[in-house]
């Protein structure tokens, strides 16, 4: 099956999008995936915010972009955007760091107001870096996303069905086969 790489844009180290993220990681490795989970937050922030692209975290970054078949990149939403961490990584990958690649852009935020982040801020660049294709993304409610004191993530039943779509359609895009597993809430 593919390799994907599972992208975190959120700068907080509990974050629910990076939770959300893992949680629909385990969904693409039942599917028979290779997924790789990569946090931007653990990338040295001189490197990002120097723009060092010789630096040796941000070139074996480039190198797992290049390595992946498939691409999540989950993001929370700031001021009706992505995040910044999210930018300062995309500003440091080749041109082209999409190209063939199939993607699935994810948001988390705190009100609807922000819902069309994916389309109007996060898929224009994502395009503009040349993938095969961009499959429809989800905007999630924080409300909609509850971490338990084991670890276990909860999500809200009409999210959670949204994320299951979304996931098994980019899933498909890849040559993924369907899953039976049931949308966990």
């Amino acid at each position: 099956m593919a390799t994907v790489l599972s992208v975190s844009g959120s700068p907080s180290a509990t974050s629910r999008t990076a939770r959300l993220l893992r949680h629909l990681d385990d969904r693409l490795r039942a599917q028979g995936h290779e997924v790789i989970p990569f946090d931007i937050r653990t990338l040295p922030p001189a490197a990002l915010l120097h723009a060092d692209f010789a630096h040796p975290a941000i070139v074996e970054a480039t190198a797992l972009f290049e390595r992946a078949d498939g691409i999540v990149i989950g993001t929370p939403v700031y001021k009706a955007a992505y995040s910044g961490l999210l930018k300062s990584l995309l500003d440091l990958l080749p041109q082209y760091a999409l190209a063939g690649k199939t993607v699935l852009p994810l948001a988390t935020g705190g009100t609807t107001a922000h819902v069309l982040a994916i389309d109007y801020a996060l898929r224009p660049v994502l395009n503009s870096m040349g993938p095969a294709h961009i499959t429809p993304g989800w905007f999630t409610l924080d409300k909609d996303i509850t971490a338990a004191d084991d670890g276990t993530l909860a999500v809200a039943p009409a999210s959670a069905e949204a994320l299951v779509q979304v996931t098994d359609q980019f899933s498909l895009a890849l040559g993924g086969r369907p899953t039976l597993l049931a949308a966990t809430g």
